[in-house]
C-alpha cells in the first residue's frame, strides 16, 4: 500500500483514490449499533461530552440517558481504549433514532445551535482511521462490511474519500494540511507519484 507523507502524518493513497459518500438511506446508520464497543475517543474528548452532556440529554433515549447514568460518559473498552459507553451492549449510547435511521445525539444538538462538540472525531472521520506512532501518524482507509451501499453511493457519484470527509479531516488536522493534501491528490491524479 502506498504511503503519500502529507505534513507530518503518512497518508494511504487509498484515501485518495477510493470512494465513499454515506448512505443512510440503504445503512439506517447501522455503524451506531454494529461493533464490539463505543465510538473511540480522543484526548479530551470525554471533557467536551460531559460539558455538553446537559444540552445533548434531552435529543438522547431514554435508555442512552440510562446508560450514561450507569456507566458514565465514556468507559474503557477490552483493549484498554476509551470509547462511548453502550446500551446493552449494542448500540452507542448517544445513538438516537429518526427517520428509520440511527444518528448522533450530539450531532443532532450540535445542528440545532444547542452544543459546539459535533460528535467523536472517530466518527466524523470514517471511513478513516488515524493511527499514531512515535514520530509521526498513519492515515488509513478502513473497510467494514456494513459501509458497503457508501463505497457503491461514493462511486455513482465520483466521491473520494477525502473530499467527502474534508470537514472532519480539517477538524482534525487543519485547513492548511488538507490543501497540501489537494496537493498530493492532484500529483497523484496526474501520475506525479504513483500508487
Amino acid at each position: 500500500m502506498t504511503m503519500i507523507q502529507v505534513g507530518n502524518a503518512l497518508v494511504s493513497a487509498e484515501v485518495i483514490t477510493r470512494h465513499f459518500r454515506c448512505d443512510p438511506a440503504a445503512c439506517h446508520g447501522i455503524c451506531c449499533v454494529a461493533g464490539d464497543a463505543g465510538a473511540p475517543l480522543e484526548e479530551g474528548e470525554c471533557r467536551e461530552i460531559e460539558e455538553s452532556y446537559a444540552a445533548v440529554a434531552p435529543y438522547m433515549k431514554p435508555a442512552g440517558v440510562e446508560a450514561v447514568e450507569r456507566q458514565g460518559f465514556s468507559v474503557i473498552d477490552a483493549d484498554g481504549d476509551e470509547v462511548t459507553p453502550l446500551i446493552d451492549g449494542a448500540e452507542c449510547a448517544y445513538a438516537i433514532d429518526e427517520g428509520g435511521c440511527c444518528w448522533c445525539a450530539f450531532e443532532k444538538a450540535w445542528s440545532a445551535g444547542a452544543c459546539g462538540f459535533r460528535k467523536p472525531l472517530s466518527c466524523h472521520l470514517y471511513p478513516v482511521r488515524v493511527a499514531r506512532y512515535r514520530c509521526h501518524e498513519a492515515v488509513n482507509y478502513d473497510r467494514w462490511r456494513i459501509c458497503d451501499p457508501a463505497r457503491a453511493r461514493g462511486e455513482r457519484e465520483g466521491m473520494p474519500v477525502y473530499l467527502f470527509l474534508r470537514e472532519a479531516l480539517v477538524r482534525r488536522f487543519g485547513e492548511e494540511w488538507f490543501q497540501q493534501l489537494r496537493v498530493a491528490a492532484d500529483a497523484l491524479e496526474r501520475g506525479l507519484i504513483h500508487a
